[in-house]
């Protein structure tokens, strides 16, 4: 069987995830046509070589309307440059409803922001249809979650299996003020996945990175026997004293 194995060692973001599964495919231009042939107003999604640690992989910018989100650590979720609509549950399964994908894709897609919605619900004690996505509901962050799930469908794994997930340590700014690492809503989004922080200060997983491993990966652990065919490094923006990436290695298994 063959078997996805994602390496969480400095946690996991919606766009690091994209791009290590963006290196295993061999069409990668193709996909980056077809991400940005979606009808997403405003996005441009692309990518370009990053080197960590004097390892090369992958780092995915995505651009709404010719700009760059700023990003406090990973991912687009909790600091913005400027002003965003803010946006309900009900409004973006509107927009994945005309998504030109497969309905899996987009059922992925959908379970992906349904989870983030409870977990937000939870944590600021409100129904789930008064949630608005103001941290991860912009147009670039739904880039990464549709971006991650179309590669997942096109890779087809029969199983995704990853490491326990470093969430890193210290405190996270977001638009309700500082926030402890793992944030509140990342925190609920981990339940029942084993995890970890360590002496690297600052957010290592995300909330969307969380809600995708919680969607994809059906066991944590040690990387089983494998016979590795393709790895993939999905490089963060930031330095540290280790490789700041998202290793994703696809293998064949015989257990």
């Amino acid at each position: 069987m063959n078997i996805l194995y994602l390496d969480c060692a400095m946690g996991a973001a919606g766009d690091m995830l994209m791009a290590a599964l963006l290196e295993l495919l061999p069409d990668r231009d193709v996909f980056l046509r077809d991400m940005n042939a979606l009808g997403l107003p405003g996005i441009e999604v692309t990518a370009e070589p990053s080197v960590k640690c004097g390892v090369t992989g992958t780092h995915v910018h995505v651009f709404v309307h010719g700009e760059e989100e700023g990003h406090e650590h990973h991912d687009h979720e909790h600091e913005h440059g400027h002003e965003h609509h803010h946006t309900g549950l009900h409004e973006i399964e509107h927009r994945i409803g005309q998504l030109p994908v497969p309905e899996a894709v987009r059922e992925d897609v959908r379970a992906v922001y349904r989870s983030i919605a409870d977990a937000e619900s939870r944590v600021h004690g409100a129904p789930v249809d008064q949630i608005h996505f103001h941290e991860v509901g912009t147009l670039d962050a739904l880039a990464d979650v549709v971006g991650v799930c179309w590669l997942m469908h096109r890779l087809a794994p029969d199983a995704v299996y990853a490491s326990p997930v470093h969430v890193g340590s210290g405190q996270v700014k977001c638009a309700h003020g500082i926030l402890p690492v793992p944030a509140p809503a990342t925190a609920l989004l981990l339940e029942g996945i084993p995890c970890y922080g360590g002496a690297v200060r600052g957010e290592l997983c995300t909330p969307t990175g969380a809600a995708l491993l919680r969607r994809f990966v059906t066991k944590f652990g040690p990387m089983p026997q494998l016979c590795i065919g393709k790895i993939g490094y999905g490089m963060g923006t930031k330095d540290f004293e280790a490789a700041n990436c998202v290793r994703a290695m696809l293998g064949r298994s015989d257990a």
